[in-house]
């Protein structure tokens, strides 16, 4: 017949937390703290059936896993600069003038020290776009009307 006892489920517990130190990913931790639970439980009730036991731990797991990603999960902090590490989005909506044609599609636009390709219907240098997208590190374009 098999038996585990309470000290096996300690074992399990702290196991599942070195685990969750070698590959983060806050999901072996509460296993964990659900195993060492199990343990708690076998030591008060000895005579617990393993059957029982296994089915406690994977109960208890399943909400532990659930109640920590609910209370620990990262919060999405309201900012002022919402796009501060997408530079190109700082740009839609703004004008530019074409420094070089946009031909077959592909132009090119100064902006400060720096050229940015753009991407919009073919129109000759000197025209005055505005960025409508982003599309990877190009910006989509269309004419400003005269």
């Amino acid at each position: 017949m098999i038996q585990f006892d309470y000290w096996g489920w300690f074992i399990l517990g702290i196991v599942l937390a070195v685990i969750e130190i070698l590959a983060p990913s806050s999901f072996f931790l509460w296993m964990g703290g659900a195993a060492i639970l199990v343990g708690g439980i076998v030591f008060l009730v000895p005579d617990l059936i393993w059957p029982i036991q296994l089915s406690v731990f994977a109960v208890l797991s399943i909400l532990a896993v659930l109640l920590g990603r609910r209370v620990f999960r990262p919060s999405k902090q309201a900012t002022d600069h919402p796009t501060l590490n997408r530079r190109g989005e700082q740009y839609i909506g703004r004008h530019f003038t074409l420094e070089a044609p946009i031909v077959n599609g592909i132009g090119w636009v100064r902006v400060g020290d720096s050229r940015w390709r753009v991407l919009g219907e073919d129109l000759p240098v000197g025209t005055v776009v505005e960025v409508t997208g982003i599309d990877s590190s190009n910006f989509l374009v269309r004419q400003i009307p005269q």
